[in-house]
């Protein structure tokens, strides 16, 4: 036990100097702020359910920073890391743990691989992997950001050689909030320590019904904004190295959300008509705009064979024209989804009393609209 209060002790001391360096180079307030949240998912033999939420609510988690505003007024860019761990084939010298994804705004990576997500024996060490969290990611530090830590799983938190004490304290101590979602009933999430792991690092503690399929309500609007998504993707010029693969992730992740149902590539949709889906890294009209590329000597054989051999006023008209169709599109799809919502609002609410879901994407939202609202993020209903 002494042991272990050492070990804590150091990696907060750890952390608390980790914190300190990073704030050298802290935003101002006039920055962009960062929406930073990792995601730590048990993936033992019974948690099939938790990684099939996840895959269909991913799109609805990342859509409540759709129409947000940070403290500055300046909409937020949205990152997200992914972290699994209780499999055995991850190795006893990792703590059963591996980092999927650094903190990326690649939101079709992140589907991507929660879609290559299988589940497989048990050994769930949760102050391992949070551990891991904190030290692996590299975590902003600006004043406008808001930094979470989300764990699922259901096995009792003090499981492992790295006592969870010590991972949440460093957790807080580096700004980063974390939040405990237990997968069974309350009273066993509480017994097992779930919501004392919360209560050390700020966050908030749930229990879920990992099983629970969610009822999806279909509109008016649903068929046309499906085909408002897939023409979104005609708007998109793959350029460079990266450029076919990333067109063809995007195309993969849009069967992915339909192969679950409409609703998910519905929520898909949005996402891609929000500025939280950005694709600078191969497309060239999110690459000009971000000022990653300079169309006068960006070279022929990195651009699509619509813009070999042109100059750059031809170039800069035809990514001027892709990103004004994209405008368009996205506009539409803001309008239609605003009346979408409205109208699953109305039939949810003819519901009976404790009909509402109990689902990973119900606690990861009541979470986020919590704590980022006390972060100074506001959120447009």
């Amino acid at each position: 036990m002494k042991k272990q209060v050492i070990i804590g002790m150091l990696l907060i001391i750890v952390a608390m100097f980790h914190y300190a360096a990073l704030r050298k180079g802290e935003a101002s307030e006039t920055s962009k702020p960062r929406v930073q949240l990792a995601l730590l998912l048990d993936t033992s033999n019974s948690m099939d359910g938790l990684v099939e939420q996840a895959k269909s609510q991913l799109w609805r988690i990342v859509n409540q920073f759709a129409t947000a505003t940070g403290a500055n007024g300046q909409k937020p860019q949205v990152e997200v890391a992914l972290f699994h761990y209780g499999t055995p084939t991850l190795g006893a010298e990792t703590g059963y743990i591996r980092r999927l994804l650094p903190l990326t705004t690649d939101l079709d990576k992140v589907s991507e691989e929660l879609f290559a997500l299988k589940t497989n024996g048990g050994e769930e060490y949760c102050g391992a992997v949070i551990q891991a969290a904190v030290n692996q990611l590299q975590w902003n530090h600006g004043k406008n950001d808001y930094r979470a830590i989300f764990i699922a799983g259901n096995e009792p938190f003090t499981q492992g050689n790295v006592d969870f004490h010590g991972s949440c304290k460093a957790a807080i101590s580096a700004g980063i909030i974390v939040n405990t979602i237990f997968c069974g009933a309350n009273s066993e999430g509480m017994s097992t320590h779930w919501k004392e792991g919360a209560d050390l690092a700020d966050g908030a503690y749930f229990s879920i019904d990992h099983n629970q399929k969610v009822v999806t309500i279909a509109t008016p609007f649903d068929k046309e904004l499906a085909e408002l998504g897939g023409k979104l993707n005609k708007t998109y010029v793959a350029y460079g190295t990266n450029g076919k693969a990333g067109q063809m992730n995007q195309l993969a992740q849009d069967a992915n959300a339909i192969k679950i149902n409409s609703s998910v590539a519905i929520s898909r949709a949005v996402t891609k008509a929000s500025s939280n889906y950005v694709n600078d890294a191969w497309d060239l009209v999110d690459a000009v705009n971000a000022k990653k590329i300079d169309l006068a000597k960006a070279k022929d054989e990195d651009l699509p064979a619509e813009l070999r051999n042109k100059s750059e006023k031809e170039r800069q008209a035809y990514v001027d024209e892709k990103k004004k169709e994209r405008e368009e599109v996205q506009k539409k799809i803001g309008e239609l989804n605003r009346k979408r919502d409205a109208h699953i609002a109305a039939e949810q609410n003819k519901a009976p009393a404790g009909a509402a879901a109990n689902t990973l994407d119900t606690a990861i939202i009541n979470a986020i609209r919590s704590q980022a609202t006390r972060a100074n993020f506001q959120f447009k209903e």
